[in-house]
């Protein structure tokens, strides 16, 4: 990438206790490739679950990022060796400890044919800011306290306080550009009387590659290349994401090449399909956390003891070797390795049936109880949760196990409605305060993230440090401690933190996936 410009800034980047100061304008690349004209480039993705919403500022969940992704754009972006860059900001600097300023690209228009300006990005803020909206990603950027619009294309945002992530949070799809046109139109509903994202939530107005043509909820979303796109454009003129749940059938469409990407595939059937003659096994390292959560607000699990007692007898390496099938890592916390403030020294309790027994008693349930755990159709979650059930049994703690459709699953966990679930949490901005702040804050429960319900002050004191701590190292001691509180008090069962696995047709070309688990797919072909 051909850089004309570099500015040195303080932005963090997410290696353990490192600093990397970047920011810069670039050149768009070409895609040196001949396409084949003779080849359909209408590129199918089956898939475990359907978006919830096109609204990026309306959802919290991975399968609606995956999406939102090719639509919309982030001011900035890490690249694939982790460094912040350009996207529709082309330079930022930071004007005094609260105020930072981004100067924007010229000639982009959003796909419903307005302008990107400052306004735009001015209104997009201001709405996920807005307690009306209820914004599920306010989380992000609750430190904003004004967006300024300096001319049409610069805009400063002023904080509350020094936040130190600032940036690389500013590159998560939730900070994703929204045309000021579309928010309108959304508001105009509002006072109507329909509910936020009435608009958005099925219109989508971004600057991406791709565009949104259509949407049937539970079967497809199909996305068309974005012809007026500013940068080079798409090499593929559709991608369809087709809902697909069951495993099986995932992986015969990909066999029968009715799919190109199976997302995801089990690690039970990867020998299958590294042995398929047209496709393959893609894997990378992820920043996934999968974890069993309590709701510490409900009994049994308000009492410490309990949730101590049911973590530490579950055995970690049990569940990465015979369920995740070594495609995973043991999770001592809730921050990954790679991730700015994993801790390498935390460790979880050992697996001890006695210690457990005695401290069910201590907690006067010597003769176990009953409870649920939920999950969605994830098979990875439901045998985690058999392992569970399982294993509890011997503790006299009987358990059932209820499956939900994820949007049902995702709205009552948010409501506070389960004794346990089980889910995934990625650290998307590579930085401990997006993998702590919004599970573990008692300002974040519900939507935001904390469906655990967990709150203790010293936790929100350290974390609300760990925001403003400008220092690398205090804020690495800061997440240490954070870390050491939550394997101690057990809002969750720490799993594992797994590896993206996505079964991959030989003619797919050009194809990566982030760190975060989105795909890159503006410079695929179909070969």
């Amino acid at each position: 990438m051909k850089k004309r410009s570099l500015l040195l800034l303080a932005v963090l980047v997410f290696a353990v206790a490192s600093l990397v100061l970047v920011a810069c304008e670039t050149d768009v690349d070409t895609p040196d490739v001949d396409v084949p004209a003779d080849v359909d480039q209408d590129l199918i993705v089956a898939r475990v679950s359907d978006s919830v919403s096109m609204d990026p500022q309306g959802s919290n969940d991975m399968p609606s990022a995956v999406v939102s992704h090719h639509i919309y754009e982030t001011l900035v972006q890490f690249d694939e060796d982790l460094v912040l860059q350009p996207l529709l900001a082309t330079d930022w600097e930071m004007v005094d400890d609260v105020t930072w300023e981004f100067k924007l690209r010229e000639g982009v228009k959003f796909v419903d044919g307005t302008d990107f300006k400052a306004d735009s990005v001015k209104a997009t803020f201001e709405r996920i800011l807005d307690p009306e909206i209820a914004s599920p990603r306010l989380f992000l950027f609750s430190m904003i306290e004004e967006i300024i619009v300096v001319d049409d294309y610069t805009v400063q945002f002023v904080l509350e306080e020094p936040f130190a992530p600032f940036p690389a949070h500013l590159s998560h799809g939730g900070g994703a550009i929204v045309s000021k046109a579309a928010i309108e139109k959304d508001y105009e509903l509002m006072a109507e009387g329909q509910e936020p994202s009435s608009y958005l939530g099925e219109n989508a107005a971004g600057t991406g590659a791709f565009m949104l043509e259509e949407w049937v909820p539970g079967e497809f979303v199909k996305l068309v290349r974005n012809d007026d796109y500013w940068g080079v454009n798409a090499l593929l003129d559709s991608v369809t994401y087709k809902v697909v749940p069951e495993p099986l059938t995932r992986i015969s469409e990909l066999e029968t090449g009715f799919a190109h990407i199976s997302d995801p595939i089990l690690p039970s059937d990867l020998p299958r399909v590294d042995g398929m003659a047209d496709a393959g096994v893609y894997r990378r390292n992820y920043t996934t956390l999968f974890y069993l959560g309590f709701n510490c607000e409900k009994p049994p699990f308000d009492d410490v003891r309990v949730r101590q007692a049911l973590s530490m007898t579950l055995d970690k390496d049990i569940i990465v070797d015979n369920i995740f099938e070594g495609t995973a890592v043991p999770a001592h916390g809730p921050i990954a390795p790679g991730v700015f403030g994993y801790d390498p020294a935390a460790t979880s309790p050992p697996v001890d049936m006695e210690k457990a027994r005695e401290l069910l008693a201590d907690a006067g349930y010597e003769d176990g109880f009953s409870s649920t755990i939920w999950t969605n159709d994830n098979p990875i979650r439901v045998q985690i949760a058999e392992y569970a059930q399982s294993t509890w049994r011997e503790l006299g703690i009987d358990i059932e196990i209820e499956v939900l459709e994820w949007g049902a699953y995702l709205e009552n966990t948010a409501a506070g409605e389960h004794d346990m679930f089980l889910l995934g949490w990625v650290t998307v901005t590579l930085d401990a305060d997006y993998g702590t702040y919004s599970l573990f804050h008692s300002e974040e429960h519900g939507s935001a993230g904390n469906r655990s319900f967990y709150t203790n002050p010293r936790v929100d004191e350290l974390l609300e440090k760990g925001r403003t701590e400008p220092d690398p190292d205090a804020r690495i001691a800061v997440y240490s401690e954070v870390s050491e509180i939550l394997i101690d008090e057990a809002p969750m069962f720490f799993a594992a933190f797994t590896e993206l696995l996505l079964g991959l047709s030989d003619n797919v070309q050009g194809f990566h996936a982030t760190a975060t688990g989105l795909h890159e797919l503006h410079e695929v072909y179909l070969d």
